[in-house]
């Protein structure tokens, strides 16, 4: 038997035989914060709205905190959601927009008083309880619907890319209330994404999807420095992993690609390098500058250097690295065991 609080056991769902998630399993445990994180049409918004209820599984079978709600209703499975849209009424204030969910279950007035303030402390929002929701900003429409989730007091959270209307500032700002709440409240949020910086900047656990099947799960530094697979290699990590291939570099030929991280790659002297490699281009970020490089047996290829540098598109430049900085990769994709027996 499972301990874990949200247990998804082999659950798929398909309409028109046409796939949405097939053979996905988590074990989630209470209090951790997991990111839902892939490219478009992977499945991770069809996971949620199944965790959710909103969607019923073909196969499968999914429990929260030991009881089996595959087939419950959304409002049978003690969970909130927070939604990409917001999802406010424009005709009511901020404070009738935080209570309303506990004004239609009947919660007594002065028990939804106590709830609201609470949760406009929490959120910041003190202040603001009278205005409309097209009297707020972005990102204060986005705490009122993290505000209305916190009077829920329900231990789940699910929060389907509650970012994506924000700017960069803003998001990275609220970014910071949602890791801080989910800290504070011990409660459990699967968050839905497609940027991993915000998954890897606030889960405990990512689960990276493609075509309707997890590629990987694991702590964010599980996904970088040990990706499964080239799918996982290339989609976590900015810049993305660049992929070589074996017979580029001798000695490694039990592998069919092998990967490199950008800031594992440094500078040689002219002719001591182990790849000759030229310029494409440099994109400068403030504190350094990547410089994307091509090579005939490599693809993604980028040196992270210090500082600000502007090299000539079309310079040569000899690249040098260790072999503990190298990651290993099979025919199909898939992470190999060093190619001399040692774990890669």
């Amino acid at each position: 038997m499972s301990d874990a609080f949200v247990d998804v056991r082999e659950v798929a769902k398909r309409w028109k035989g046409q796939l949405g998630v097939e053979r996905v399993s988590l074990s989630i445990p209470r209090g951790s914060f997991v990111a839902l994180l892939g490219p478009s049409g992977c499945g991770k918004s069809t996971t949620l709205r199944l965790l959710s209820g909103l969607e019923l599984p073909d196969e499968g079978q999914i429990l929260i905190d030991g009881r089996d709600v595959t087939t419950a209703a959304p409002s049978e499975r003690n969970l909130s959601m927070v939604f990409q849209s917001y999802a406010l009424f424009p005709h009511l204030s901020v404070a009738e927009n935080v209570v309303f969910g506990l004004k239609v279950r009947r919660v007594p007035a002065a028990e939804r008083r106590e709830k609201l303030q609470r949760a406009l402390e929490i959120t910041g929002l003190l202040g603001y309880e009278a205005r409309k929701p097209g009297e707020l900003s972005g990102g204060q429409r986005q705490r009122v619907a993290l505000a209305r989730a916190i009077v829920a007091n329900q231990p789940l959270c699910l929060m389907d890319e509650p970012l994506s209307n924000l700017d960069a500032k803003l998001r990275a700002s609220v970014r910071k209330d949602i890791k801080k709440l989910q800290v504070d409240l011990g409660i459990t949020v699967i968050y839905v994404t497609h940027d991993q910086t915000e998954a890897m900047s606030m889960a405990d656990i990512v689960v990276l999807m493609k075509d309707g099947r997890i590629q990987q799960t694991g702590a964010p530094e599980d996904l970088y420095y040990r990706p499964a697979n080239t799918f996982v290699a290339e989609f976590v990590g900015s810049p993305p992993m660049a992929l070589i291939d074996s017979a580029t570099l001798p000695g490694f030929e039990g592998a069919d690609k092998i990967g490199l991280r950008a800031e594992s790659l440094r500078l040689a002297g002219p002719g001591k390098g182990r790849l000759k490699c030229r310029v494409s281009e440099c994109e400068f970020l403030g504190s350094e500058t990547f410089v994307g490089l091509t090579h005939p047996g490599a693809n993604g290829l980028v040196i992270a250097m210090p500082g600000l540098r502007n090299i000539p598109a079309g310079d040569v430049l000899d690249i040098d690295f260790a072999d503990d900085d190298l990651h290993f990769f099979d025919t199909e994709g898939n992470r190999l065991r060093h190619p001399n027996g040692v774990t890669a």
